[in-house]
């Protein structure tokens, strides 16, 4: 032991905090035991696992590397950073190497464009939640790809095209002199963004159902990374969470919901083989009962002081134009409210806490959860209503 510390002190600290002999320890133990019947929902960035309780085996449902049509649609989602990295790479770094990475855009959006048919959405990707609208995806990719097309060979004749005056008013928002753009590419985004969320949302929604899950009983924890490192590590931000609440048709508390960004995680199932999920039952019900152990020590503690009661943080409302700056995401009104949901576009680019896919995927859950679990009575914001030209 170092000569400054007392080992007195030191071994007082470790009866109550540390090591598995501790008291505290002690208390998490006997929590355990309590709840060993209550059911445990975790979700890991790909798959969510349900351990039933009292033993019984886990079942694991697959939620984003399995999803049909994911890297093609956000392959066409991300043509608007795509092109807004070449402007950057030009126009702020100087950088001469835009030009081949146009060139190479270029091609991939061909041959794409070549690619896409109504026939390849409906019968080789097959996404049930997008039944009956392939048709109207195929255009919206044929459109995505021409507009793309158009900018870049624009901006290879004449170098000073790239530039974010040209991004916005021709490519992404329209209304530039002289340029037609019937349907602004940022339209576009939300309506891939949204598709991607619906489809896991359907499948997901519909799993849950499936479970029969006591959600006053259940126990939720969000474990490991989220999208990207700094992402996804707060209720308000996970779009996990949101397909959770959304459910449980929004009954489970949320003080049964743990983010717990440094939990363990299971590694996707392969051929069946769930040894590693059901190995993880044990020290995951144990970070969720060691949080709730030590959260119900306050009520005892300190009855008849104010007590923490967690709560969705109210969304902020951008139809006003006065308001030019937010924190948390803007309130959709509707699938028409282009303010919000373009907002919601920045938002998950600046906001380092956004998960980027989660852009609209509550809007979607909610919509889902209204209209008991049919996508064919959502309304899909940017594609549903819209024309999309195939003359480009």
């Amino acid at each position: 032991m170092p000569s400054h510390q007392s080992p007195e002190l030191v071994d007082l600290f470790t009866t109550y905090t540390a090591g598995p002999g501790s008291i505290g320890s002690h208390l998490t133990r006997a929590a355990v035991e309590h709840g060993s019947a209550d059911p445990l929902i975790v979700a890991t960035s790909a798959d969510f696992a349900l351990y039933p309780g009292d033993g019984r085996p886990p079942t694991v449902e697959g939620f984003r590397f399995s999803t049909r049509g994911f890297k093609e649609l956000a392959g066409v989602s991300h043509l608007g950073p795509a092109v807004a990295t070449l402007v950057q790479l030009r126009e702020k770094y100087a950088d001469f190497g835009w030009r081949a990475e146009a060139e190479r855009l270029l091609r991939e959006v061909e041959r794409s464009r070549a690619a896409s048919s109504a026939e390849l959405w409906r019968e080789t990707i097959a996404v049930e939640a997008y039944r009956g609208r392939e048709q109207a995806i195929a255009d919206m990719v044929d459109y995505a790809c021409a507009v793309t097309a158009r900018y870049l060979r624009a901006a290879l004749a004449d170098e000073s095209y790239l530039n974010s005056r040209t991004l916005r008013e021709d490519y992404l928002e329209g209304g530039g002199p002289g340029v037609q753009l019937p349907v602004p590419v940022n339209q576009m985004m939300i309506a891939t963004f949204f598709l991607t969320g619906l489809d896991v949302s359907h499948r997901i929604l519909r799993w849950f159902t499936m479970q029969k899950i006591d959600w006053a009983r259940a126990m939720v924890v969000i474990a490991g990374q989220q999208g990207r490192p700094t992402a996804g590590v707060t209720w308000n931000t996970s779009s996990v969470a949101t397909m959770i609440l959304g459910a449980s048709e929004y009954q489970l508390p949320l003080e049964r919901l743990y983010m717990a960004p440094h939990a363990p995680t299971f590694a996707t199932p392969v051929n069946g083989d769930l040894t590693e999920v059901a190995a993880l039952e044990e020290p995951l019900r144990r970070i969720w009962f060691n949080t709730r152990a030590t959260v119900e020590l306050g009520e005892m503690m300190f009855d008849g002081y104010p007590r923490y009661a967690p709560g969705q943080l109210t969304a902020p409302d951008v139809a006003d134009p006065a308001v030019t700056e937010i924190s948390e995401m803007p309130v959709i009104q509707g699938p028409d409210d282009w303010r919000a949901l373009t907002t919601r576009l920045r938002m998950v680019l600046e906001d380092p806490r956004q998960l980027l896919s989660g852009c609209v995927t509550d809007f979607a859950v909610r919509q889902l959860v209204e209209a008991g679990n049919d996508p064919a009575k959502v309304v899909v914001p940017g594609l549903d209503g819209v024309t999309y030209p195939t003359d480009l």
